[in-house]
């Protein structure tokens, strides 16, 4: 009998360590999240002070109402979502056919192609020359330059290949091509309805890689009315920033100067709002076939 109760005292002891240790982690996830919300609805005087640390204070919607009025975020708005449904169709239409190729056992040169694709994980022909290329094709300032260089990604395809292998069996393929059915046919009509839930976990790796995504667009555009939001919001943050140098001022402008920059401030948190709104409301969405996805596609390599 005190084997079970010291038994119990230790998961009782476990649970609460266990659920400690959650409990700070969610603290710890929560609190930016907060921030940044109260910080966008709170007086540019009150973050700018630090007066704000938490929740709201002297509630105001002027940062809004500057971001809605800006036309460069709304193009930016337009141009990212372009990109991301784009990008992210290319990115399936070449990871999930490559995937399927590579996870059947009657592809012969599939181990040849999978040395090949890992390697590129470990070595890359560098900026310089990846720019070179870009320029070279006729891509330099369209937007090809920011889908097709990165229409696969070889981690996405080892795990997609992963799924396929764990999950569609060949007993299933043989009896369609004993009815007559093509490979082609049987990968749309049989193999992807089955696989939902990669197709979803594929979807979402590659749309919040291209939603977040301004680095190539930084690299290899030079049109303004192509930059993508995260373009904008890196100048919002980065470009501003630079401008707080009051050095060269009279007192007065240095005034206006501060009371722009604190707006500028309470910006930069609602535009963080705003580029992130769309990919918190699409993913519960996609949750369930995410984690079952994600297990399903680690079970073996």
């Amino acid at each position: 009998m005190s084997n079970k109760n010291q038994a119990s005292t230790r998961d009782k002891l476990f649970s609460l360590i266990v659920y400690t240790l959650l409990g700070l982690a969610l603290i710890i996830v929560l609190y930016p999240l907060i921030y940044i919300i109260s910080a966008s609805i709170s007086s540019p005087t009150s973050v700018g002070s630090g007066k704000m640390w938490l929740w709201p204070v002297d509630i105001t919607f002027s940062g809004y109402q500057v971001i809605f009025k800006n036309a460069d975020i709304w193009n930016g708005y337009k141009n990212t979502i372009f990109y991301t449904v784009l990008g992210t169709s290319i990115n399936l239409f070449v990871t999930l056919p490559c995937a399927y190729a590579l996870s059947r056992r009657n592809f012969m040169a599939k181990k040849w192609f999978m040395k090949m694709l890992v390697i590129t994980m470990f070595i890359s022909g560098g900026l310089i020359p990846t720019f070179i290329l870009i320029k070279a094709l006729g891509m330099y300032n369209t937007v090809w330059a920011l889908v097709i260089p990165n229409a696969a990604s070889v981690y996405n395809i080892v795990v997609t290949r992963t799924f396929f292998q764990s999950t569609i069996p060949d007993e299933l393929e043989e009896s369609a091509a004993v009815d007559g059915a093509s490979d082609l046919r049987i990968f749309w009509q049989i193999v992807l309805p089955l696989s939902m839930p990669i197709v979803a976990v594929m979807a979402l790796f590659y749309g919040v890689g291209q939603w977040n995504g301004y680095f190539n667009a930084m690299i290899y555009l030079s049109d303004r009315s192509l930059y993508p939001l995260q373009l904008i919001l890196r100048e919002i943050l980065v470009v501003q920033d630079m401008s707080s140098n009051t050095t060269n001022f009279s007192t007065t402008s240095a005034e206006m100067l501060q009371q722009k920059q604190q707006l500028v401030d309470v910006i930069k948190y609602g535009v963080m709002i705003v580029s992130t709104l769309p990919v918190i409301m699409v993913y519960p969405f996609l949750q369930r076939f995410f984690v079952k996805g994600v297990m399903i596609g680690s079970i073996k390599g």
